[in-house]
């Protein structure tokens, strides 16, 4: 598996952060508007402000070699309920390369062992098949959940304005799936 290491937002990341997310491939898939370098900068200093007052968490992805892939944050948290929202982008010359499962999982140590939360909802607008298939290959995930968390479903159409599908991260599958890949690595 790929390793990568998470790193707190910071505007020296602006530059490439801006690169990446205006390609194409990464744009359209985000439903993202043309943006500038000072959008991008923004961008960052309001994750900062939102991680201050423990409404997400956002990372970014950096590579073996330190290189920028791509951004992973926890939204919406919700400390009362337990739960949030999980949303990842990895720029379009690092598809398909692995770095979705390793970048998860590290987020979602924060999620389940930091932020001590229950529930982790991955959600994905229906016209984002590449996301949807993203997440079906996470091995850890329960698809579908639509009429499980039928208010969640509803939240996330009402913010994207258009259909989506719901998926969730349950803390006791992802921490079965963490004691069996850790222990089959130590036999």
């Amino acid at each position: 598996m790929k390793k990568v290491k998470l790193v707190p937002h910071d505007l020296r990341y602006a530059k490439e952060i801006h690169r990446l997310s205006q390609a194409p491939e990464v744009k359209n898939a985000l439903g993202l508007p043309t943006q500038s370098i000072e959008d991008t900068e923004n961008f960052i200093i309001n994750n900062l402000i939102e991680e201050s007052e423990g409404k997400t968490v956002s990372r970014v992805i950096l590579n073996e070699e330190e290189k920028l892939v791509g951004i992973t944050t926890l939204m919406f948290i919700d400390q009362h309920k337990k739960h949030c929202h999980i949303g990842s982008w990895i720029g379009f010359e690092f598809w398909g390369l692995g770095y979705n499962l390793p970048s998860k999982i590290e987020i979602l140590k924060i999620a389940f062992e930091q932020l001590q939360l229950d529930v982790v909802f991955a959600g994905a607008r229906t016209v984002n098949i590449r996301s949807q298939k993203a997440q079906e290959k996470l091995p850890f995930i329960s698809l579908n959940v639509e009429q499980q968390f039928q208010e969640e479903h509803l939240l996330l159409e009402e913010r994207q304005k258009q259909p989506c599908i719901l998926n969730a991260i349950l803390k006791e599958d992802y921490l079965n799936y963490l004691y069996i890949t850790q222990n089959g690595q130590e036999n």
